[in-house]
C-alpha cells in the first residue's frame, strides 16, 4: 500500500557532468523541503560516480537514494572515465531509456514509500514527460542552461522555416553568414546567428542533434513547469516574455541554487557530491599560498576539446602573460589523443603554475586569490563566476556556450572573448582583464551581479527563493494535495 505521508520526486538528468551537478542541486533543494528523493543516473555514470567518489558515497540518507538505468550504449573499456560521444547518447536515451524508467517507477511504488507523486527530467530527457504523463503523475522539465539559450532553442522550429536553417553549404560557416541578426526573439533585441546555440550549425537537414533538439523543446511543452537555474535581475527581459509564448507552460527561475543551498544545514545531505572525475584538492592549498586577485583560472568543462595546436597556443599565450595560474587539464583535453604541453612550457611556468585534472570548481572560483577565469561559457561555469565576482575569458566550443558567451561579453560586461586561438591574443586578453581599464569595469560589473545573486536567493522575498516554493506547490504537488 503506497503512503503519500511526504511528496516523493524522482529527478533524471541529461547524462553528462554539466547536467548532473545542476540536477543533484534541484535535488537537495527539495528534499530540504520535504520531499523524498529519487536520483536516477545512467549505470555508466553511475559507476564513474563511484569511482571518483568511493564505494560509499551513493548510499546518501533513508530519504535520499540514488537508482539506476542504462543509457542503451555499448561500454567501451577504453574510454570508461570520458564524457560518451552526445550524439549517440541523444539518440540512445531517445530510443532506449522510457520503458526502463517506467519499470524503475514502478518498482519504486511497491518497494518505496512513499510512492513517486512527480518527476523532474532533464529539458533533454524527455522520455520523463511521456513516463509520467503514462503514469499519471506531474512532470516538470529542468533546462539546465540559461534562459537566453532556451529561448533560442525553442525558435530553431522558425528558423527552419524561415530558411535560416539548415546552412546551404559549409561555406556558410565562413563566409559571414552566421553573423547574420535577428530581432525576433523573444526577450532578445538582437542576436548573431553564430551567438545561438551551435547545433543549427550544420548543412544535413537529418542532422541528429539539430532534429533532438527540434524534438526536445517541442515535447518540453508538454510538461507542467520549465524550472530554469537563472534569476530575474540576470535575465528578466527573456523570463518575461516566455509569458507572451501561449505554448509554454509556466517558467520559474530558481538561480543560482548555490546560493539557494546555503539556506541547507544538513550536513550528511551537503556531503552528496556528484563529481564524475576525482577532485584534486592539491590545488586549494596552493591557492592559500597566492595573492589576492593574482590567479587566472583555466578550465574548458567536462566536455570540450580542442586540437593540440590550440593546446600549445593557449599554453604559450598564459606562459608569456607572466601570471600565475591554475589549469585543470583534462586527460581527454585534446581530441583522439592524450593532451602533452611542452616541457619548454613546464620549464618556463614551473614556478608559479599548477596543473590538475579536476578540481572542485566552486570552492576554486570563491577563492579570494583567484581573478580571471579563462572558460569554455558552459552555463554552470557562468552562473558560478557571477555568484563569486569573477570575470571571465571565454573560448565557447558548442552549443549553449556560444549564446553565454555573447551575454557575459555583451550585455553583463563581465567578459571577453577570444575570437582567435593565438599566443599573443591569450596574453593581451589576461593582461587586459587583470590589469586593464575594461578589467577593473568588468570587476565592478560582475560584484553588482554578485548582489543581485544573492538578492534573488535571500529568504524571504527573493525572486528564486520564493520562485522554488511557487513551482513546488503550483506544479509538484498538485497530484499529492489530492491524495
Amino acid at each position: 500500500m503506497v503512503s503519500w505521508e511526504k511528496p516523493h520526486a524522482v529527478l533524471i538528468p541529461y547524462p553528462a557532468q554539466g547536467h548532473i551537478n545542476p540536477t543533484l542541486k534541484l535535488a537537495k533543494l527539495l528534499h530540504h523541503k520535504g520531499f523524498h528523493i529519487t536520483f536516477v543516473n545512467t549505470e555508466y555514470n553511475h559507476n564513474r560516480l563511484l569511482k571518483s567518489r568511493g564505494s560509499d558515497s551513493l548510499k546518501g540518507l533513508s530519504s535520499f537514494q540514488f537508482e539506476t538505468i542504462p543509457d542503451g550504449l555499448p561500454v567501451d573499456p577504453n574510454h570508461g572515465d570520458a564524457t560518451q560521444d552526445i550524439p549517440s547518447l541523444c539518440k540512445s536515451t531517445t530510443t532506449t531509456c522510457l520503458p526502463h524508467l517506467k519499470n524503475l517507477i514502478l518498482k519504486l511504488n511497491d518497494q518505496v514509500v512513499p510512492g513517486v507523486s512527480c518527476i523532474v527530467c532533464d529539458a533533454v530527457m524527455s522520455f520523463g514527460i511521456d513516463a509520467a504523463q503514462e503514469l499519471e503523475i506531474p512532470v516538470a522539465v529542468f533546462w539546465t542552461a540559461s534562459a537566453s539559450s532556451f529561448t533560442c532553442c525553442i525558435q530553431y522550429s522558425q528558423l527552419l522555416l524561415k530558411g535560416l536553417v539548415p546552412l546551404k553549404d559549409s561555406s556558410y560557416l565562413t563566409n559571414g553568414y552566421l553573423e547574420t541578426t535577428i530581432d525576433w526573439v523573444p526577450g532578445i533585441k538582437e542576436i548573431r546567428l553564430r551567438d545561438i546555440p551551435s547545433f543549427i550549425r550544420t548543412t544535413d537537414p537529418n542532422d541528429i542533434m539539430l532534429n533532438f533538439f527540434l524534438r526536445e523543446m517541442e515535447r518540453s511543452q508538454r510538461a507542467c513547469a520549465i524550472i530554469i537555474n537563472t534569476f530575474d535581475a540576470l535575465e528578466g527581459d527573456i523570463l518575461e516574455a516566455f509569458s507572451s509564448i501561449n505554448s509554454l507552460p509556466p517558467v520559474y527561475s530558481i538561480g543560482p541554487m548555490d546560493f539557494l543551498l546555503n539556506h541547507i544545514t544538513d550536513h550528511e545531505l551537503n556531503k552528496i557530491g556528484s563529481n564524475l572525475w576525482k577532485e584534486d584538492q592539491e590545488c586549494i592549498k596552493w591557492l592559500d599560498k597566492q595573492e589576492p586577485n593574482s590567479v587566472v583560472y583555466i578550465n574548458f568543462g567536462s566536455i570540450t576539446t580542442m586540437t593540440n595546436e590550440n593546446l600549445i597556443e593557449f599554453a604559450w599565450g598564459i606562459a608569456n602573460c607572466n601570471k600565475k595560474f591554475l589549469w585543470v587539464i583534462r586527460p581527454d583535453l585534446v581530441a583522439g589523443e592524450n593532451a602533452i604541453l611542452p616541457n619548454e612550457f613546464h620549464e618556463e611556468t614551473k614556478v608559479r603554475g599548477i596543473l590538475s585534472n579536476w578540481c572542485p570548481q566552486e570552492e576554486v572560483l570563491a577563492h579570494p586569490s583567484v581573478g580571471v577565469f579563462l572558460t569554455h561559457s558552459g552555463w554552470n561555469s557562468t552562473l558560478e563566476s557571477v555568484c563569486n565576482g569573477v570575470t571571465m575569458i571565454c573560448w565557447p566550443f558548442f552549443s549553449d556556450q556560444m549564446t553565454n558567451c555573447r551575454f557575459s561579453c555583451n550585455e553583463w560586461g563581465i567578459g571577453l572573448e577570444i575570437e582567435d586561438v593565438k599566443r599573443e591574443k591569450i596574453e593581451s586578453l589576461v593582461r587586459e582583464s587583470m590589469d586593464g581599464e575594461m578589467g577593473q569595469q568588468m570587476k565592478e560589473n560582475a560584484l553588482k551581479l554578485t548582489k543581485l545573486a544573492k538578492d534573488a536567493a535571500s529568504d524571504p522575498n527573493g525572486s528564486s527563493f520564493q520562485n522554488l516554493d511557487k513551482v513546488i506547490h503550483d506544479a509538484l504537488l498538485s497530484k499529492f494535495a489530492k491524495n
